[in-house]
């Protein structure tokens, strides 16, 4: 098995902190989630609610030959409807190993993807550059959407002035409405979506909660400049493009026996593909905020979602994720140096933002009040595929 993050080491004393003992933490018997995940209920075997809506999840979507009629029928039906169209679907790249095996995978079912990119300019070279070799070997054209960077770099600096742990969410969004205006461009019917829950878990909604009317409220009280570039997602918009456009989002991972580091291989063979060490670091501003963000200002230790999502599905050992995750997440601290030098943080400043109150979602206005008044429709919107089932399960029921 290989690990998830590439082994690195805290060069300099002043980016250490405190790492709690994993030893004594309350802990699921089956996988690696703890008191820390939000919503975590252990049964009576001990067993966690996550791993108990992955078994679910494991019977929805089934691998091997039912998963293959399944996925083939999905193909078949996003052929049909994207005769006479220069493209049947569209995938969302980030130069990541999820979205790079799925332009592959797409590719090889005979499927005419339009790759769609949102470029909040925070991107590695490495990821830029994965995207161009995957794109480039099949011809495959790349829709994307170029935010101005001051003005994203003045929300993202809101959403850190605000105390809260969704510093991640204006990324999301963005590239969520990115794919969704690819497919009412052109016509298209279907987004193909590389997430596997096997490799990947659902993320808690403590951890990160989004919507559009959340990134509005909170850019609204902290930020300077206007959102003009930016693409955000009021609910209008969410809605109109399920309900009249009927663009639908299929993970077609779901029914494949993918494996994540068998693909990594590939991709390196096939494509020249480089590894960015490891989940979500393709990014900048997202690997500051799994390696450092995350577990130091919060201690939440994001590794625990991939590493947990392996355990359920027998890629890895329940003993060798204990073993990783004694220590703390490995961060590269070029990244903090250049997040204070971009963000025009003085070390000082930054202090001070490690050590605001914290807040949560829930003090800004968002959609979630009617997300849950909405969850009849939002089950129909799930079982049609307009919607997907984290959204569901997270975003139209009440926290515990």
């Amino acid at each position: 098995m290989g690990t998830t993050y590439q082994q690195q080491s805290f060069e300099r004393p002043e980016y250490e902190y405190p790492w709690p003992d994993q030893a004594h933490r309350t802990r699921c018997i089956r996988c690696l989630y703890d008191e820390t995940v939000p919503g975590l209920n252990l049964n009576e075997k001990g067993i966690c609610s996550y791993c108990l809506i992955h078994d679910q999840m494991e019977s929805e979507y089934p691998i091997g030959a039912e998963g293959e009629k399944r996925l083939k029928a999905i193909v078949d039906q996003i052929k049909a409807e994207g005769k006479g169209k220069k493209y049947d679907c569209i995938i969302g790249v980030s130069g990541g190993c999820d979205s790079s095996y799925l332009i592959h995978r797409a590719v090889e079912l005979g499927l005419r993807p339009l790759a769609a990119h949102f470029d909040n300019t925070w991107n590695s070279t490495i990821a830029n550059e994965n995207i161009q070799r995957v794109l480039k070997k099949h011809n495959i054209d790349l829709y994307t959407i170029v935010v101005d960077n001051r003005e994203y770099d003045d929300i993202y600096r809101s959403f850190l002035e605000a105390g809260v742990c969704d510093i991640e969410a204006p990324t999301d969004i963005g590239l969520a409405v990115t794919l969704y205006r690819a497919a009412e461009e052109f016509g298209v019917k279907t987004i193909l979506e590389g997430h596997s829950f096997r490799t990947e878990g659902i993320s808690p909604l403590g951890w990160l909660y989004m919507d559009g009317k959340y990134i509005k409220s909170v850019h609204k009280q902290f930020g300077k400049r206007p959102m003009k570039t930016y693409p955000n997602m009021p609910l209008h918009l969410f809605l109109k493009w399920m309900l009249f456009s009927r663009i639908r989002k299929v993970r077609p991972l779901y029914f494949m026996d993918y494996q994540k580091e068998e693909a990594k291989k590939m991709l390196t063979r096939e494509y020249g593909w480089q590894w960015y060490g490891g989940h979500h670091l393709e990014n900048r501003f997202t690997a500051f905020f799994h390696s450092y963000f995350f577990p130091r200002r919060w201690g939440y230790d994001g590794r625990l979602l991939g590493y947990s999502a392996l355990i359920r599905s027998g890629q890895m050992t329940r003993e060798e994720g204990l073993k990783l995750i004694e220590k703390r997440p490995d961060f590269d601290p070029e990244i903090l140096d250049y997040l204070k030098k971009r963000l025009q943080y003085s070390d000082a400043e930054f202090e001070r933002l490690m050590t605001l109150p914290k807040r949560t979602f829930r003090e800004f206005p968002t959609y979630k009040t009617t997300f849950e008044k909405l969850s009849p429709l939002f089950w129909v919107l799930y079982k049609l595929d307009l919607v997907t089932k984290s959204f569901y399960i997270k975003y139209t029921k009440p926290m515990q």
